[in-house]
């Protein structure tokens, strides 16, 4: 039996296609967009614009594709003494949960352009998220797989406590306005090589 989709969902996966081309142009045209990215989110720590505590754990994620490179602002919050985390899928209409990572340890294939911590790397809990996407617009919403697994971690985090998700993107991944369910989670901050946006409260 086919799946039925609603219009938004088919307006989702049409965006996607044209999202996904507009990254990878983006990627080629900017090779050194992953240091821009450290130095943007570094002047948010110093300037305390982004508030995070000493050794507060970090979700980062491992590039697949022509995503934007988290690396090496990864590297730069390890060296602020920050642990970092991973994310693993357990299922697919579960949250995503978080392993250990560090520079040099093994990760494993996963399916799908993948790479995931093993199994015996220990869980943490994220207090703030770099998230990727292939789409945003500036009141916070992300154009996302399809998969709903950075809605519901995020709804789940934060449920728990303070959380902030941080979007990372090319500037040229931004349009005018994203289609969005009611229950699609909204970053705190979206940030390119180009700048650090920051969403407005009460979205």
């Amino acid at each position: 039996m086919a799946t039925v989709t609603s219009p938004l969902d088919q307006e989702k996966q049409r965006l996607r296609a044209a999202a996904k081309a507009c990254r990878n142009a983006a990627a080629e045209a900017n090779p050194d967009a992953g240091r821009a990215l450290r130095d943007q989110v570094g002047s948010l720590l110093e300037s305390g614009r982004v508030a995070l505590g000493a050794g507060v754990p970090v979700s980062g994620y491992w590039p697949k594709g022509k995503e934007i490179d988290p690396r090496p602002l990864m590297a730069h919050l390890a060296d602020r003494g920050h642990s970092i985390g991973l994310p693993v899928m357990i299922g697919m209409d579960k949250p995503l949960l978080f392993r250990h990572w560090k520079e040099g340890d093994t990760l494993e294939p996963v399916g799908f352009g993948l790479l995931e911590p093993v199994a015996e790397a220990p869980e943490l809990s994220p207090s703030l998220l770099l998230v990727p996407l292939l789409a945003f617009d500036r009141t916070g919403i992300r154009l996302g797989y399809g998969g709903g697994f950075y809605d519901r971690t995020l709804k789940g985090l934060r449920a728990q406590g303070p959380t902030v998700a941080i979007g990372l993107a090319f500037g040229d991944q931004e349009l005018d306005q994203v289609p969005h369910h009611e229950a699609d989670q909204a970053l705190d901050w979206v940030v390119t090589e180009r700048e650090a946006i920051a969403i407005a409260a009460g979205r």
